[in-house]
């Protein structure tokens, strides 16, 4: 109870921050809150399997430039000498998003930090490109940590292929991703996902299947809900 409080709140404190920049700089602030059945991140769960309450907040600027928080619970991780760890996950993300040849491209930065863990903080260059042919939309990403003392002074590849198929006369959309990664984080590990999702309003449902192949990893069905604002 006290880290969905604490996940609750900095959320909250975000959204009435950033909606007051939003207004003076009459930039665009949007955001999500939900809740999932199971955190799944890359084919390992990282809720333990429990329900994890997800939000998160973006601006977004002129030319495509954007920046980020988003937020959720986490099974508790680093756990130091003074016996706590973190519960919680918050990663801090910049970048632009524009288009060219064709093609939706996103490049940013991401900071993923874990309050009261020790030595688990890193930082990850993700990029990523997306065309849309009729109702099919195929996506090409990488994500790069550079080496790091909390990767143990390894880096970490990243990259997916991804697909999603959403026509108008139809109640749901699927989507599908396959991944492979090496380095700190995993050996040469691939992932995969299938999903079902609904939008109703601002509210979204959706139904995941993840796997991999990595060691001590267990499949999983994910529910979601969630809700933009």
């Amino acid at each position: 109870m006290k880290r969905t409080i604490i996940l609750l709140a900095t959320c909250a404190s975000l959204a009435i921050a950033g909606a007051a920049q939003a207004e003076e700089d009459s930039w665009k602030l949007s955001g999500e809150i939900g809740v999932v059945s199971d955190y799944q991140y890359r084919g390992y769960s990282l809720s333990g399997g429990d329900l994890a309450i997800q939000g998160g907040l973006t601006l977004e600027a002129p030319k495509g430039f954007y920046a980020g928080v988003w937020g959720s619970e986490i099974e508790e991780v680093g756990i130091g000498a003074d016996g706590d760890g973190a519960l919680i996950e918050i990663d801090l993300s910049a970048g632009r998003a524009f288009s060219a040849g064709g093609w939706d491209w996103d490049v940013g930065v991401i900071y993923y930090s874990y309050p009261d863990g020790d030595d688990l903080d890193y930082l990850e260059i993700p990029a990523s490109a997306a065309r849309t042919v009729g109702d099919f939309t195929t996506t090409l990403g990488v994500s790069y940590a550079p080496s790091q003392d909390n990767l143990g002074g390894d880096d970490n590849l990243y990259l997916f292929l991804g697909g999603d198929y959403a026509p108008e006369h139809w109640p749901v959309s699927l989507s599908a991703q396959i991944g492979h990664e090496d380095g700190a984080f995993a050996d040469g590990k691939m992932d995969w996902q299938l999903g079902l999702a609904k939008d109703i309003g601002p509210v979204s449902l959706s139904v995941t299947y993840a796997d991999s192949d990595g060691p001590g990893s267990e499949s999983s069905v994910v529910g979601g809900i969630s809700l933009a604002f």
